[in-house]
């Protein structure tokens, strides 16, 4: 199964970055418009003078560049490729509808990053950056429930109230901010007590914390815009709603600070009020030309049983909890609905193979794939599971009769970023020249046109290893270490790498001046990182 990036060390980190660092600078009482909710054709709250959007960007990767060395950042293909189906859609409503516009878009990363925490909560960060715990996955009972969420924060970023908050601040807080944020990062993976604790503390940060609610105003607005984005998306408004009352319910029973989204997100009477009274309005209407009732969303409650099911497990960090988690599920196994059982069978196979138990692991999975009635959309996750369980099993092991390389082939034929990643490391297993020779090409490929992908950049340096191409293997973790904006990391791979080539009895002089451009190329990016820091620390 994927591990993080930085491996795996519990710490809280994210939960606190969330509810104290994350959410952007701004007072309680932040003076904004106020207009009524019925008056047509409202403005939005991040029209004006805002912070320039090249500024938003290079303070949501200061912030991103901290939680990708987070031990609880998680890159997990799985949840990530679900994910992204939902904010896709998502994105290309905001563009349609005008809330987007085509710089924003360009300019601002839209990145999706995971937590491995199991409490509730998501946060937008500057630069069109978006964090979801792996609580708040688990919780949501359908897909739509988990869009309304991921529209009201990607609406928090194209009505720019991040950057209109900051702005309202000092010159110097956003860096400020994001410093305190990397300070209680570094305290944490230390494992320093003393030094978070006082760094929560002091006065400073308790400053900070006192202002780092939305106004009333922009929640309001995050709901009406974020609302519309995902009806045009295809997902049902109900799902707004349903998740509205989940979270009241759920923190109301559960007042053990698990939701830290409601301290950073107040519900509010209005708000709940002013969504179910959307409802008849948009239901009574045709839907973009839509017949009532319909719904583009792919996703269905197969697909979401299986991906809530793999949160679950996947934010389990007890090892007692761990051991009984197997059993649970597959006493439950033949009850409930088609995607319960589907969502239980799943769950056994994953906890099973976290704890080295290949014979559960391997019944459940098959169990799963004979599930009656398993959904189309839910059969690549079930595969993907076959191939996990095999990457663990002795090479001669089978499921539903077939070996892990017909599993892989057939994961990575739907050319989705979890079977190339999946078959990627099932031909490393194998061993095989030519089956490792078409994941390095298809990953290849894969990369080119998706540079930002930290994972698969690392994938492919481990098959080069594999393949004794030592040179592609140090540039392209060269390129790894810029995917997670680890600049000066990047400078050394990429200057090993030139060292490499230079010293190669017949040097190839295509690849020496494509190593040299990156190389000039990530050290401007250092060195304008190191002079906005500077400039920062002389005007304090």
């Amino acid at each position: 199964m994927f591990k993080s990036l930085a491996g795996r060390r519990r710490a809280a980190l994210i939960p606190l970055a969330a509810a104290l660092l994350l959410q952007p600078i701004a007072p309680l009482q932040a003076q904004v418009n106020r207009l009524p909710r019925d008056t047509p054709n409202l403005p939005h709250l991040g029209d004006g003078q805002t912070m320039s959007l090249s500024a938003e960007r290079r303070l949501g990767d200061h912030m991103a560049r901290a939680i990708f060395r987070d031990p609880d950042y998680l890159d997990d293909p799985v949840l990530g490729d679900y994910l992204a189906s939902l904010w896709r859609p998502l994105i290309e409503a905001a563009q349609r509808r005008g809330e987007l516009s085509p710089e924003m878009a360009e300019r601002f990363a839209w990145r999706l990053m995971i937590s491995r925490d199991n409490t509730v909560n998501a946060f937008a960060m500057p630069g069109g950056n978006l964090g979801v715990h792996l609580g708040l996955i688990a919780m949501t009972a359908n897909a739509d429930e988990l869009a309304s969420v991921l529209a009201h924060e990607l609406t928090h970023v194209t009505q720019r109230h991040i950057a209109r908050n900051i702005d309202k601040q000092s010159q110097q807080a956003p860096l400020l901010l994001a410093g305190m944020l990397l300070g209680i990062l570094a305290a944490s993976a230390a494992n320093n007590a003393d030094i978070g604790g006082a760094a929560i503390a002091g006065g400073q940060a308790l400053a900070v914390q006192n202002q780092l609610n939305f106004s009333r105003d922009m929640e309001r607005e995050a709901d009406r815009v974020g609302f519309g984005v995902m009806r045009d998306a295809g997902f049902e408004g109900q799902g707004f709603v349903t998740m509205f009352e989940r979270l009241q319910q759920s923190a109301r029973l559960n007042d053990d600070g698990g939701f830290p989204y409601l301290r950073s997100h107040p519900l509010t009477t209005e708000r709940m009020a002013d969504m179910r009274a959307r409802l008849p309005m948009h239901d009574h209407a045709s839907h973009r030309g839509q017949p009532h009732g319909h719904s583009t969303s792919p996703h269905n409650a197969w697909m979401h049983a299986l991906m809530a099911a793999r949160a679950r497990v996947l934010a389990e960090a007890g090892a007692d909890r761990q051991r009984v988690r197997p059993d649970e599920h597959q006493a439950t196994a033949t009850t409930g609905d088609g995607p319960t059982r589907a969502a239980r069978h799943y769950a056994t196979a994953l906890a099973a193979l976290k704890q080295r138990n290949l014979n559960t692991a391997i019944n459940a999975t098959e169990a799963l794939l004979q599930q009656p009635g398993l959904d189309a959309s839910a059969l690549p996750v079930a595969e993907a599971l076959a191939v996990e369980v095999l990457l663990q099993a002795p090479a001669d092991q089978r499921i539903g009769g077939q070996p892990l390389p017909a599993w892989a082939d057939r994961l990575a034929t739907r050319g989705t970023r979890t079977g190339l990643l999946m078959a990627a490391q099932a031909a490393r297993a194998g061993g095989q020249p030519a089956a490792m020779a078409r994941a390095s090409e298809r990953l290849l490929t894969w990369v080119t046109e998706r540079p930002t992908d930290a994972l698969a950049w690392q994938t492919l340096a481990t098959l080069y290893r594999a393949q004794n191409q030592a040179l592609r293997a140090v540039r392209a973790d060269a390129e790894a270490q810029v995917a997670m904006l680890d600049y000066p990391g990047a400078i050394d791979r990429f200057k090993s790498a030139q060292n490499l080539a230079r010293s190669q009895p017949q040097a190839d002089h295509f690849e020496l001046s494509i190593l040299d451009a990156r190389t000039r190329e990530i050290m401007r990016l250092q060195t304008d990182i190191e002079r906005d820091a500077a400039e920062q620390r002389g005007g304090r």
